[in-house]
């Protein structure tokens, strides 16, 4: 045995299971699962351990979710929680801002499809389940925003996926109702409900009627969203064909015969697919600050949403987001920037000050010149995107963006009379100015 000096203490080495079950579950929560399969291999009293679902499992859940939606409640608490933290992982990526996908959108006419699919979705947790909401301007003549609820995902008692949605907007449902639909108990709220699958793939989801299925029924586990691995043969099938005809050569005709062949053979449908591309840089950083979605008023004084993105060379991308009937909607004019920094000359001045701001009535401008912290010269052009088109500025368009002192922006072409204003539509993922569909 070694010899201590004088005043020396032997500090007591203290392995993992030394400490308290509480602290244990604490630590183990911040692993993974498959890392709290390794860890289980290390010990029998570890497999018990990592075995406890009521304990580590919702230990798991809790911390990751716990502040987002009430982990007791999914699946009417009858779930197992390891199953729980599987489904809530693949849901999360749902979480943020999806535009609906340009090529979907081209292909659609408002006399075509009774139901137009949303052109700007928004997802976000509910108690016990995930809700889609279309996002769209208002029609008060404000920078308000209409919050509709018109999808929710969820978990049935017996751990099978629930997913449904009412395609008009129109049916309100509080936290009670989702649960009788996610128990299949729906008799008494009638036959707006239509029962859906989910295809979700990376940053790309397809919304697709389920059918001959009756009225609304809950999924099995094959029509699960998905995640890494292979899903049964049946669905890789559908996948593969569905994300091939997509993006072969010719492949959009022959996957919009099918699909229309799909409509005759399955008759009346209340909800035609749709697919979302999901909004990754949706707010502006401080190297790229046009980035995100913005709204403001056009020349037809409506508010209009619209999708900045940069590119890995700086050219910067404008879409209008909204209606889909509206022609040229999906389009979008390329902007080629140059920087101008403050003082502005005397002709910068000039085209700022000789032009309008579209606002809504009532509202002042509150960006003045002085205000004006930077100019960016831009070329636009829709023919890169729609060649020979004679009826949309067929010529490239010099114009301005004017950034403000608040992080907002402005821009107009030098055809043109006015300043198109925009303001954030979301702040840290949460909407602005959202109101509540009637």
């Amino acid at each position: 045995m070694a010899n201590l000096d004088a005043g020396e203490t032997i500090i007591p080495v203290l392995s993992f299971s030394d400490f308290p079950e509480d602290v244990q579950l604490c630590i183990l929560s911040f692993l993974t699962p498959s890392e709290i399969s390794s860890f289980a291999c290390t010990s029998k009293q570890f497999l018990s351990v990592c075995r406890s679902d009521s304990k580590l499992w919702f230990s798991m859940c809790d911390r990751r979710w716990g502040s987002k939606t009430q982990i007791k409640k999914w699946g009417s608490g009858m779930i197992s929680f390891k199953h729980l933290y599987k489904t809530l992982h693949e849901y999360e990526n749902l979480i943020g801002f999806w535009r609906l996908s340009s090529s979907e959108s081209q292909a659609r006419s408002p006399n075509a499809i009774p139901n137009q699919p949303p052109a700007l979705v928004f997802f976000e947790w509910g108690s016990s389940f995930i809700t889609g909401c279309r996002v769209s301007p208002s029609n008060t003549a404000s920078y308000n925003v209409v919050k509709a609820p018109f999808l929710w995902m969820g978990i049935s008692p017996k751990g099978e996926i629930v997913n449904f949605l009412e395609p008009n907007s129109q049916l309100k449902l509080d936290s009670s109702s989702i649960a009788l639909v996610q128990n299949d108990l729906i008799s008494s709220l009638g036959n707006e409900l239509v029962s859906v699958d989910v295809f979700h793939k990376e940053d790309h989801i397809v919304i697709e009627e389920r059918v001959s299925f009756g009225n609304l029924n809950v999924l099995n586990e094959e029509t699960r969203v998905f995640e890494s691995g292979s899903p049964p043969d049946r669905i890789t099938s559908e996948l593969y064909q569905y994300f091939a005809n997509r993006t072969s050569p010719g492949g959009e005709r022959a996957w919009r015969r099918q699909r229309r062949r799909e409509r005759e053979r399955r008759g009346n449908k209340k909800w035609d697919s749709a697919d979302f591309v999901k909004i990754v840089d949706c707010s502006p950083t401080t190297l790229r600050p046009l980035q995100g979605l913005w709204k403001g008023f056009c020349e037809d004084a409506n508010l209009d949403f619209f999708l900045m993105t940069y590119n890995d060379i700086g050219v910067i991308t404008c879409r209008r987001i909204g209606d889909s009937c509206k022609p040229f909607f999906s389009y979008a004019p390329v902007f080629w920037t140059s920087n101008t920094e403050s003082p502005f000359s005397s002709e910068e001045e000039y085209i700022y000050d000789t032009r309008e701001h579209l606002l809504p009535p009532g509202h002042l401008l509150c960006s003045e010149k002085e205000a004006v912290s930077r100019i960016l010269y831009i070329d636009s052009s829709y023919d890169l995107v729609i060649p020979g088109l004679s009826t949309v500025n067929p010529h490239q368009a010099e114009g301005r963006i004017w950034q403000y002192g608040d992080g907002t922006f402005g821009f107009g072409f030098l055809r043109d009379n006015h300043i198109i204003d925009l303001r954030h539509i979301a702040v840290d993922g949460c909407l602005l100015d959202a109101t509540e569909s009637l």
